[in-house]
């Protein structure tokens, strides 16, 4: 249902509010250059410090621009049951093909506090959903037989990989089956989750290399291993410089530098340090994205 580069959108800030141009000539860009879908509103897009309304309005927008062209996956998970049903709500409401629902932080839920919480989201809301697995930022790590019941439930259709774990993805697929959608969330090691099952990547670097990261995915479909390595290769300082600091400070400093968004971020996260903007650049250069 869902493969290939999908671009976990920062969002532009400006004046201390959304800078919608941008925002809206970032999604026409990444379109234009073969991202194959778009992730509005996910921690790369600070979804933290966003107001509901302004989550909404960011959702809208991408929407505007996609037209159906790509299939758009609104971020749209809380810590908070009800709250997350909301939002999805909105989503499903503006458009969005399906939600990207990360696992609820601080609350540290049971396996089955888990189960309940995804599954109340997907009875209430008529919408493709997205399981975000990422124990680093939310603290639990959602279990493969708790995927497995997930996976019995019609909506819920894949999973946002960010465990690090690569025996995960096939152990995911020989208990649940070929047709959950598997997705990594991380850059460094998305041909290699690849391998073990996955069939795509929701990227923080293709932000700022679209075209790169999607001829990547490409060339793993089309099993041209040459090619894919050598992107691969080419692309891994980036990889590495755009997590040198918390994200999505360098990648926000990396898109600034191609005119694409101010390097602003919203408390409590701060700009990339100097010592990052260095990293950044020369990684950047090195790829071949800037002279």
């Amino acid at each position: 249902m869902f493969k290939g580069s999908i671009t976990a959108l920062i969002t532009p800030f400006a004046n201390g509010g959304i800078d919608e141009k941008s925002f809206q000539d970032l999604v026409a860009w990444q379109i234009a250059e073969g991202t194959h879908a778009l992730v509005p509103c996910g921690t790369t897009g600070e979804s933290p410090t966003l107001s509901h309304e302004e989550h909404h309005r960011v959702v809208e927008l991408c929407v505007e621009v996609a037209k159906g062209r790509v299939p758009v996956i609104a971020g749209t998970g809380s810590n908070s049951t009800a709250e997350a049903i909301d939002l999805t709500r909105h989503a499903r409401k503006a458009g969005a093909d399906a939600a990207l629902v990360v696992a609820p932080y601080y609350n540290k839920p049971s396996q089955e506090g888990l189960f309940r919480h995804y599954e109340a989201i997907a009875k209430a809301v008529d919408l493709p959903i997205i399981v975000y697995n990422i124990p680093g930022r939310s603290v639990v790590d959602i279990s493969v037989d708790t995927f497995v019941r997930l996976a019995a439930l019609p909506n819920i259709v894949g999973v946002k990989d960010a465990t690090g774990d690569l025996t995960r993805p096939l152990r995911t697929r020989l208990a649940v089956g070929e047709g959950f959608c598997q997705l990594s969330g991380d850059d460094a090691t998305a041909t290699a989750f690849n391998a073990m099952g996955g069939v795509g990547c929701i990227s923080v670097a293709s932000n700022v290399a679209p075209k790169l990261c999607a001829q990547m995915q490409n060339a793993w479909e089309a099993r041209d291993l040459d090619t894919c390595f050598a992107l691969r290769d080419r692309l891994m300082p980036l990889f590495d410089a755009l997590f040198c600091e918390t994200s999505p400070a360098p990648v926000k400093y990396a898109a600034s530098l191609l005119g694409k968004s101010s390097p602003d971020v919203r408390l409590p996260l701060v700009e990339a340090s100097s010592a990052a903007r260095a990293k950044v650049e020369a990684a950047m250069k090195r790829v071949g994205l800037i002279r």
